[in-house]
């Protein structure tokens, strides 16, 4: 099998299902943001020496390949196509970690800047990316049907990133630079 199909030359690619649209869609925009956010990933797990957070980083990869099955489906295709769909499921095991991880840290009482570990710096550009998923996501939303829980998934998914980066950092013995207004 070759990795070149000559299908997308002219600028349009198919959809789960086959439907043909615009490489400059919303929709690939969306899954697209999802694809380089699950690379960013891949760069986290290069860096990161923390057990606990590789198994859940490895885990996260494979949900993102999910949500952009999800994004890349119509969800009129959803009965002549099996996909797993994003839900309730893999939300609720994002706020369970946000919520163990955090009160393992300080109480934040400033505003913090991105940075700190390798980890911890590339943890906090997922995050940036993930925010831009949500946008693009949600835009998305607003004209088509979607699955509403992948809005939902990236929206918890930011604060995830945000308490992991922070965690990877404190985990690190790194203290976090504090924003200082001028």
């Amino acid at each position: 099998m070759k990795i070149y199909t000559k299908t997308g030359d002219k600028g349009q690619t198919s959809l789960y299902g086959g439907e043909r649209v615009s490489k400059k869609s919303l929709r690939l925009d969306s899954y697209g943001t999802v694809d380089e956010l699950n690379s960013t990933i891949g760069i986290v797990r290069v860096y990161n020496k923390d057990e606990e957070l590789e198994g859940k980083l490895f885990r996260l990869q494979s949900t993102l390949f999910n949500l952009g099955a999800d994004l890349a489906t119509p969800l009129t295709m959803s009965k002549e196509i099996k996909i797993v769909r994003i839900g309730e499921e893999e939300i609720a095991e994002l706020e369970a970690e946000i919520d163990k991880w955090d009160s393992e840290l300080e109480p934040l009482r400033v505003f913090i800047l991105p940075g700190g570990t390798e980890s911890g710096a590339f943890l906090h550009q997922a995050r940036t990316i993930c925010r831009r998923a949500e946008r693009l996501t949600v835009e998305l939303s607003e004209l088509e049907e979607i699955n509403e829980l992948c809005v939902k998934f990236l929206n918890r998914l930011s604060d995830w990133l945000f308490v992991v980066a922070r965690i990877a950092n404190s985990r690190a013995d790194f203290n976090e630079s504090k924003w200082q207004v001028k």
